[in-house]
Protein backbone atom coordinates (compact mmCIF):
# COMPACT_ATOMS: atom_id res chain seq x y z
CA UNK A 1 0.00 0.00 0.00
CA UNK A 2 1.10 3.31 -1.01
CA UNK A 3 0.08 6.78 -0.57
CA UNK A 4 0.83 8.54 -3.94
CA UNK A 5 3.81 11.19 -2.08
CA UNK A 6 6.44 10.52 -4.10
CA UNK A 7 10.24 10.39 -2.08
CA UNK A 8 11.77 11.35 -5.63
CA UNK A 9 13.23 10.16 -9.13
CA UNK A 10 14.87 7.61 -9.95
CA UNK A 11 17.30 6.85 -13.25
CA UNK A 12 16.89 3.88 -15.01
CA UNK A 13 20.01 1.96 -15.25
CA UNK A 14 19.02 -0.93 -17.73
CA UNK A 15 15.84 -2.14 -19.15
CA UNK A 16 16.74 -5.36 -20.54
CA UNK A 17 13.28 -7.43 -22.56
CA UNK A 18 13.56 -11.12 -23.54
CA UNK A 19 10.58 -11.56 -25.57
CA UNK A 20 8.06 -12.07 -22.37
CA UNK A 21 9.71 -10.22 -19.13
CA UNK A 22 11.42 -7.45 -18.29
CA UNK A 23 14.15 -6.85 -15.85
CA UNK A 24 14.44 -3.18 -14.78
CA UNK A 25 17.42 -1.98 -12.79
CA UNK A 26 17.05 1.81 -11.16
CA UNK A 27 19.27 3.96 -9.07
CA UNK A 28 17.69 4.96 -6.29
CA UNK A 29 20.40 6.74 -4.95
CA UNK A 30 19.73 7.67 -1.04
CA UNK A 31 16.25 6.46 -1.40
CA UNK A 32 17.94 2.71 -1.51
CA UNK A 33 18.52 2.93 2.04
CA UNK A 34 17.27 0.46 3.92
CA UNK A 35 15.91 -1.42 1.04
CA UNK A 36 15.75 -5.28 0.93
CA UNK A 37 15.11 -7.95 -1.58
CA UNK A 38 11.51 -9.09 -1.41
CA UNK A 39 10.46 -5.49 -0.80
CA UNK A 40 7.62 -3.63 -2.51
CA UNK A 41 8.32 0.00 -4.47
CA UNK A 42 5.64 1.53 -6.69
CA UNK A 43 7.88 3.05 -9.29
CA UNK A 44 5.60 5.26 -11.13
CA UNK A 45 2.32 3.79 -10.08
CA UNK A 46 3.52 0.49 -10.16
CA UNK A 47 4.08 -1.66 -6.82
CA UNK A 48 7.16 -4.00 -8.24
CA UNK A 49 9.15 -6.28 -6.07
CA UNK A 50 12.82 -5.97 -5.48
CA UNK A 51 14.75 -9.09 -6.33
CA UNK A 52 18.20 -7.50 -7.08
CA UNK A 53 20.38 -4.74 -4.93
CA UNK A 54 24.12 -4.05 -5.89
CA UNK A 55 24.74 -0.66 -3.70
CA UNK A 56 22.15 1.81 -4.73
CA UNK A 57 20.80 0.02 -7.96
CA UNK A 58 17.70 -1.92 -7.78
CA UNK A 59 16.36 -4.65 -10.16
CA UNK A 60 13.07 -5.69 -10.58
CA UNK A 61 11.31 -8.52 -13.03
CA UNK A 62 8.44 -7.17 -15.22
CA UNK A 63 5.52 -9.98 -15.87
CA UNK A 64 3.32 -9.95 -19.45
CA UNK A 65 0.25 -9.15 -17.45
CA UNK A 66 1.59 -5.62 -15.84
CA UNK A 67 3.82 -4.86 -19.76
CA UNK A 68 0.02 -5.24 -20.90
CA UNK A 69 -1.05 -2.19 -19.08
CA UNK A 70 2.18 -0.42 -18.48
CA UNK A 71 4.53 2.19 -20.54
CA UNK A 72 7.92 0.43 -18.94
CA UNK A 73 8.33 -1.17 -22.72
CA UNK A 74 8.98 2.21 -23.98
CA UNK A 75 10.73 3.74 -21.47
CA UNK A 76 15.01 4.08 -21.96
CA UNK A 77 17.76 3.43 -19.71
CA UNK A 78 18.61 7.37 -18.10
CA UNK A 79 14.67 8.39 -18.45
CA UNK A 80 13.39 9.48 -14.90
CA UNK A 81 10.66 7.76 -12.95
CA UNK A 82 8.76 8.22 -9.65
CA UNK A 83 9.70 6.65 -6.16
CA UNK A 84 7.90 5.50 -3.40
CA UNK A 85 8.63 2.88 -0.77
CA UNK A 86 6.00 1.12 0.84
CA UNK A 87 3.48 2.38 3.43
CA UNK A 88 4.60 1.35 7.06
CA UNK A 89 2.28 0.70 10.06
CA UNK A 90 1.86 4.18 11.79
CA UNK A 91 3.01 6.26 9.07
CA UNK A 92 0.74 9.52 7.98
CA UNK A 93 -1.33 9.04 5.05
CA UNK A 94 -1.34 12.83 3.15
CA UNK A 95 -2.73 11.53 -0.07
CA UNK A 96 -4.78 8.69 -0.55
CA UNK A 97 -4.61 5.09 -0.50
CA UNK A 98 -2.72 3.71 -3.57
CA UNK A 99 -2.46 0.34 -4.20
CA UNK A 100 0.23 0.51 -7.04
CA UNK A 101 -1.89 -1.99 -9.20
CA UNK A 102 -1.99 0.18 -12.77
CA UNK A 103 -5.24 0.57 -14.52
CA UNK A 104 -4.55 1.50 -17.66
CA UNK A 105 -2.60 4.16 -19.51
CA UNK A 106 -3.66 8.12 -20.16
CA UNK A 107 -2.61 10.32 -22.65
CA UNK A 108 -1.48 14.44 -22.09
CA UNK A 109 -3.43 15.79 -24.35
CA UNK A 110 -2.84 19.44 -23.50
CA UNK A 111 -0.96 21.37 -21.13
CA UNK A 112 -1.85 24.94 -20.18
CA UNK A 113 0.95 26.82 -18.29
CA UNK A 114 0.76 29.49 -16.06
CA UNK A 115 4.18 30.44 -15.21
CA UNK A 116 5.06 27.95 -12.91
CA UNK A 117 1.92 26.36 -12.23
CA UNK A 118 0.46 23.81 -14.39
CA UNK A 119 -3.21 22.40 -15.75
CA UNK A 120 -3.01 19.33 -17.73
CA UNK A 121 -5.92 17.16 -19.96
CA UNK A 122 -5.17 14.04 -20.56
CA UNK A 123 -7.38 11.54 -22.36
CA UNK A 124 -8.19 7.71 -21.30
CA UNK A 125 -10.68 5.12 -21.79
CA UNK A 126 -14.38 5.35 -21.48
CA UNK A 127 -13.67 2.53 -18.22
CA UNK A 128 -11.77 4.45 -16.33
CA UNK A 129 -13.03 7.91 -16.86
CA UNK A 130 -16.42 6.62 -15.47
CA UNK A 131 -14.37 6.16 -12.39
CA UNK A 132 -13.54 9.85 -11.98
CA UNK A 133 -15.47 12.39 -10.29
CA UNK A 134 -14.40 16.34 -9.83
CA UNK A 135 -12.69 16.60 -6.68
CA UNK A 136 -11.76 12.63 -7.09
CA UNK A 137 -8.40 11.10 -6.45
CA UNK A 138 -6.72 10.07 -8.87
CA UNK A 139 -2.60 8.42 -9.40
CA UNK A 140 -0.84 9.43 -12.26
CA UNK A 141 2.66 7.92 -12.75
CA UNK A 142 2.38 7.22 -8.43
CA UNK A 143 1.23 10.98 -7.87
CA UNK A 144 -1.49 11.23 -5.77
CA UNK A 145 -3.99 14.02 -7.05
CA UNK A 146 -7.27 15.77 -7.10
CA UNK A 147 -9.48 15.57 -9.94
CA UNK A 148 -10.04 18.78 -11.60
CA UNK A 149 -13.02 18.18 -13.96
CA UNK A 150 -13.81 14.62 -15.57
CA UNK A 151 -15.95 13.93 -19.17
CA UNK A 152 -16.77 10.92 -21.10
CA UNK A 153 -13.31 11.63 -23.45
CA UNK A 154 -11.42 13.43 -20.66
CA UNK A 155 -10.01 14.41 -17.33
CA UNK A 156 -8.34 17.41 -15.97
CA UNK A 157 -5.80 18.39 -12.96
CA UNK A 158 -4.23 21.41 -11.54
CA UNK A 159 -0.19 21.13 -10.61
CA UNK A 160 1.47 23.45 -8.38
CA UNK A 161 5.05 23.96 -8.81
CA UNK A 162 6.21 21.90 -5.85
CA UNK A 163 4.83 18.63 -8.02
CA UNK A 164 6.37 19.90 -11.01
CA UNK A 165 9.86 20.05 -9.57
CA UNK A 166 9.68 16.66 -7.75
CA UNK A 167 8.15 14.21 -9.75
CA UNK A 168 8.43 13.60 -13.55
CA UNK A 169 5.09 15.20 -14.24
CA UNK A 170 7.12 18.73 -14.81
CA UNK A 171 8.62 16.61 -18.02
CA UNK A 172 5.91 15.60 -19.63
CA UNK A 173 5.24 16.62 -23.23
CA UNK A 174 1.90 16.42 -25.56
CA UNK A 175 1.25 12.40 -26.21
CA UNK A 176 3.19 11.16 -23.47
CA UNK A 177 1.82 7.93 -21.61
CA UNK A 178 0.81 7.84 -18.25
CA UNK A 179 0.23 5.14 -15.56
CA UNK A 180 -3.39 5.31 -14.29
CA UNK A 181 -4.72 4.22 -10.84
CA UNK A 182 -8.37 5.46 -10.43
CA UNK A 183 -9.47 5.69 -6.59
CA UNK A 184 -10.06 2.19 -5.11
CA UNK A 185 -13.41 3.33 -3.59
CA UNK A 186 -14.61 4.00 -7.07
CA UNK A 187 -14.25 0.40 -7.97
CA UNK A 188 -15.84 -0.54 -5.71
CA UNK A 189 -18.83 1.60 -5.87
CA UNK A 190 -19.02 1.18 -9.47
CA UNK A 191 -19.00 -3.01 -9.06
CA UNK A 192 -21.55 -2.57 -5.92
CA UNK A 193 -24.13 -0.46 -8.54
CA UNK A 194 -23.39 -2.86 -11.51
CA UNK A 195 -26.63 -5.06 -12.93
CA UNK A 196 -27.18 -8.58 -12.09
Amino acid sequence: MFTGLVEGMAQIAASDFDGVGLRLTLDLRELSQGVRIGDSICVSGCCLTVIAIDASLCTFELGSETLSKTKFLSLKPNAYVNIERSLRVGDRVGGHFVTGHVDGLGELQHRRDDREWAHFYFLASKSLLRQMVPKGSITIDGVSLTVVDATDEMFSIALIPHTLEVTTLGRLQIHDKVHLETDILAKYVQRAIAPG
